[in-house]
């Protein structure tokens, strides 16, 4: 082969494919899944993803693969309120086994402690109280949080000597639902951020006098999403990215509906729009600003349309994070 048509072939070989450009308006919004058993969070996005085709794509908060339920997933502009939802309270209902231990706090893991002891209906209410309110957690051992740099998870798979410190968490209420025999429970609980039902499963058991681990964990609710918001990812896949796919995707401000909002003139958008603070000074703006602390977070529309995320500080509303929709 001629020196100059190698070098054409070589080049030819290197050259970068086109990428595949995506078709329509951009995806702006939320979409609640009903995760499936056996699934990893990041998976699902990853379905999503190849369905709806957003350009950004988050989740308001980890489900392990045991567990199923609702799993809030942002797309475009709704990533940048994913920190409201992940803030936002949580209900589950999990089904923990009593008398056995595993090492990861959930039938996926090794038993690795046996006891004789099953708690009746009276033992397990005396002890709900002291799970209620702002308690001290120890988080899993199989946790993704990270210890000197290398996530918790990965250090017990190595089989490292390590600790997870005690974290403080919320926990609302806490309610028996159920005893379907004498090695099971089945508990509803409404929490805060950051609380592991693992932990709490594996605390019941000893305060009881015993072991216990989960055995099943869904989530109901997440922030202001319900169970009627979700969507099973095979419904979704089924619909392909077509109208009535797009359909099932909620508004941005869905996930805004627990932070005071602020009608704005249309000046008073493009200026927040713009990166400038608004003053709210006059006396014209005191029955806007009325229910507003300093410090407070507002959600600023204009016309009925998403502005941004602002803060409202010393009589001026300052952009936190501009949604352009």
């Amino acid at each position: 082969m001629a020196p100059d048509a190698a070098k054409a072939q070589k080049s030819a070989k290197a050259a970068p494919k086109s990428p595949k450009l995506r078709s329509g308006p951009p995806v702006n919004g939320w979409l609640v899944i009903d995760k499936p058993l056996g699934m990893t969070s990041t998976q699902v996005v990853g379905r999503v993803r190849r369905v709806l085709q957003p350009r950004k794509v988050g989740h308001g908060g980890t489900l392990d693969p045991l567990a199923t339920g609702l799993l809030p997933i942002a797309m475009g502009e709704a990533t940048k309120t994913v920190s409201y939802v992940m803030d936002g309270r949580k209900s589950y209902r999990f089904t923990l086994r009593w008398g056995q231990a595993t090492e990861t706090d959930d039938s996926e893991g090794a038993v690795i402690g046996e006891a004789e002891g099953r708690p009746d209906e009276t033992a397990i209410q005396a002890v709900l109280p002291g799970f209620t309110g702002e308690i001290e957690q120890i988080p899993p051992l199989y946790s993704a949080i990270k210890v000197g740099g290398k996530r918790a998870y990965d250090l017990a798979r190595a089989q490292a000597d390590f600790e997870l410190k005690p974290r403080r968490v919320m926990v609302h209420e806490i309610t028996l639902r159920a005893m379907p025999d004498r090695d099971h429970a089945v508990f509803d609980v409404h929490c805060g951020k950051g609380t592991y039902m693992r932990s709490l499963a594996r605390d019941l058991g000893r305060a009881c006098g015993t072991l216990a681990y989960i055995t099943d964990l869904r989530r109901l609710t997440v922030g202001p999403f319900t169970e009627t918001d979700a969507i099973s990812l095979e419904s979704l896949e089924s619909m392909g990215h077509s109208p009535a796919a797009l359909e099932q995707v909620l508004p941005v401000e869905t996930a805004l509906d627990d932070i005071p909002a602020l009608e704005l003139s249309e000046t008073e958008a493009n200026r927040l729009r713009c990166g400038q603070a608004v003053s709210m000074v006059a006396r014209a703006n005191r029955d806007r600003i009325s229910d507003l602390s300093n410090g407070s977070i507002v959600f600023t529309t204009s016309g009925g349309k998403p502005v941004a995320l602002a803060r409202y500080e010393a009589g001026d509303v300052h952009p936190v994070r501009v949604l352009n929709l």
